[in-house]
């Protein structure tokens, strides 16, 4: 049974916007601005939703054609499935608290060269990514109290310890993907409970048995943030100043339960 399309919530700083094209087709921009402000246009399903409470299990695909207004946008974008593990959720009609919750996404990510996101070696860590993250389950309030441990990543030389802890606990894996995200493409993802797989234009580009476990949110967005926790040095966060206006355009979307 396809997804009402109608569920979505929208999340937008101000000047951003995301604007309905036709039906299963959106527009997502924000705006050129300094390096000072957060800016975000973006498509959930979670809202105010408790985790617990997030629609989506596998087994499912989601199917979309997508293109974005250039190529190394500063910041992030992309779509798929996460479950929002940050503590609160920043929404710009309020604050939604939430518990800390280790990461589960399988999605298709781009991170500028300015982010640095993978705890693997081995795995990349910016660029257009198929990713997936998988994480040992804990309680939300054990969590709540051990995040005073991440501040240990700010101090130099510290810092790939931490990388070296949190891999004990979240999986994940990812494969970069060679291609014009300026021109139209079609994005399919099928996610089941012990495997992902995605394609490119009908062409399975990757499969991974890291699956995430449910429940899920569907998320859709492009922002200005960046993220760097790189084996040496110390973690850093911030916002990224984008000359130009940068837009994301999706048509042709689904989501489906399968069986």
């Amino acid at each position: 049974m396809t997804h009402s399309i109608p569920a979505l919530h929208i999340s937008q700083s101000r000047g951003a916007r995301v604007e309905k094209l036709a039906e299963a087709a959106w527009r997502l921009e924000i705006p050129a601005g300094a390096q000072s402000g957060y800016r975000l246009a973006q498509l959930d399903e979670h809202g105010s939703l408790r985790r617990r409470d997030f629609p989506w299990q596998p087994p499912l695909t989601l199917h979309l054609q997508a293109r974005i207004s250039a190529r190394e946008l500063p910041g992030t974008w992309g779509f798929g499935l996460w479950n929002d593990p940050f503590s609160a959720l920043i929404s710009y009609s309020g604050i939604v608290p939430r518990l800390p919750a280790l990461p589960e996404a399988a999605w298709f990510f781009h991170a500028s060269p300015h982010n640095h996101l993978s705890f693997r070696d081995d795995l990349p860590a910016s660029g257009f990514l198929a990713a997936t993250f998988h994480s040992r389950e804990f309680p939300s309030l054990i969590l709540a109290m051990a995040a005073p441990l991440m501040t240990l990543s700010l101090v130099p030389g510290l810092a790939h310890w931490v990388r070296r802890l949190l891999r004990c606990f979240i999986h994940q894996d990812a494969e970069s993907l060679d291609t014009d995200e300026t021109e139209w493409h079609a994005y399919h993802m099928e996610w089941e409970a012990d495997k992902v797989r995605f394609s490119l234009d009908g062409v399975e580009t990757f499969q991974t048995e890291v699956s995430p476990r449910g429940p899920l949110s569907l998320v859709i967005w492009v922002d200005n943030q960046y993220a760097a926790l790189p084996p040496r040095g110390r973690f850093r966060y911030g916002r990224l100043p984008n000359p130009q206006p940068a837009w994301m355009e999706i048509k042709e979307f689904s989501i489906q339960r399968t069986q």
